[in-house]
């Protein structure tokens, strides 16, 4: 591994160990040898994860929208930032330039980028590992869903593996290195649930 996309939110939350978490995290990469890629912005915990790494030696790549430039207020002081026209190309860029997907907490991008990302892998299109911090128990309900999804039939138990949960970022770097991809079949077929 060489990079690892972390989608996280571009406010701070309610909580101040949401911003710890997101320095944590990027000065756990940087420690690690490992460039983070992130959403571009200067702002929120993606602000406080770009600064964090670099602040701890690490390379930082941020891809960002045209449109969100001046919302999220692109980071400058990054190690690169590339402007792209849409959504869509902000998380291809992402997903090509990454070995693996984190996601800390944050809302509804968050969560978009990280489904995606998990779809992605149980279609066969990557063999990256995905994962969550999930600090306090933020993702806890995101967890549950997955559980009553394969409770319900609507995914087989190996996908639902591919979400690696972890309380601290060493503790999911380590589970991402030791990670393999499960074979999955792509498709539900009836017959043979």
């Amino acid at each position: 591994m060489e990079r690892i996309c972390v989608f996280c939110g571009s406010s701070d939350g309610e909580r101040p160990e949401y911003l710890a978490l997101a320095r944590e995290m990027g000065a756990t990469l940087a420690e690690r040898g490992l460039e983070t890629v992130y959403g571009g912005g200067n702002v929120g915990l993606m602000g406080a994860l770009a600064d964090a790494a670099l602040a701890a030696g690490g390379r930082v790549i941020g891809v960002i929208p045209d449109g969100l430039l001046a919302r999220e207020r692109g980071h400058n002081g990054v190690s690169a930032l590339e402007i792209v026209g849409s959504m869509h190309e902000r998380k291809a860029r992402m997903a090509s330039l990454s070995d693996g997907f984190i996601a800390l907490p944050g809302g509804l991008g968050t969560l978009e980028e990280l489904a995606e990302a998990l779809t992605w892998s149980q279609l066969g299109l990557h063999r990256k590992p995905c994962g969550v911090i999930n600090l306090g128990g933020y993702f806890d309900p995101l967890i549950a869903f997955l559980d009553r999804a394969v409770e319900e039939g609507f995914m087989r138990p190996e996908s639902r593996r591919m979400l690696l949960v972890a309380d601290r970022p060493a503790a999911l770097l380590d589970a991402f290195e030791a990670y393999e991809a499960p074979v999955v079949r792509r498709w539900l077929d009836p017959d043979e649930a």
